[in-house]
């Protein structure tokens, strides 16, 4: 069987078209001082596509990663002290994340995956959160803020 150039040009780039787009990987690092002030996620608002991956990597002592917020059927994380931790995002919507000892200090995080569908329902939640926070109070607001 013989196949023309332009018709194998056209399944070549049918294929390449309905092909899943290779997932990327991105860094969140854990400081104790960084851009945002102290106790801080760098960056502290990250977009992402489904299936990408993102890996917490601890800068300094006595940090982890742990969701407190993620859309509905969405897998949650909880980071050991000191540990990088990769989590894949599979789910969309906005997922809340937080230092466990460092959260009454404000060290939060937000990732929108895709499409922001729960955006009030998690700004509820880091309102709820923000409540308990001794300072950097607005930088969920902030964070949230960025979602579109």
């Amino acid at each position: 069987m013989r196949v023309s150039r332009s018709a194998l040009a056209v399944l070549v780039s049918g294929l390449i078209a309905t092909a899943p787009a290779l997932a990327a990987d991105h860094e969140v690092h854990m400081k104790n001082q960084g851009a945002d002030g102290t106790m801080v996620f760098e960056p502290g608002y990250l977009k992402v596509a489904p299936g990408d991956t993102v890996t917490f990597v601890p800068e300094d002592a006595a940090h982890n990663s742990h969701a407190v917020f993620t859309p509905a059927g969405a897998d949650a994380w909880q980071g050991q002290l000191n540990e990088k931790v990769t989590v894949t995002l599979s789910k969309e919507g906005v997922y809340l994340y937080q230092c466990d000892p460092h959260m009454p200090l404000g060290m939060v995080g937000v990732i929108q995956v895709g499409a922001a569908g729960n955006l009030d329902a998690a700004k509820e939640k880091a309102g709820t959160l923000s409540a308990g926070m001794a300072m950097n109070k607005g930088r969920f607001a902030d964070y949230l803020g960025k979602v579109n």
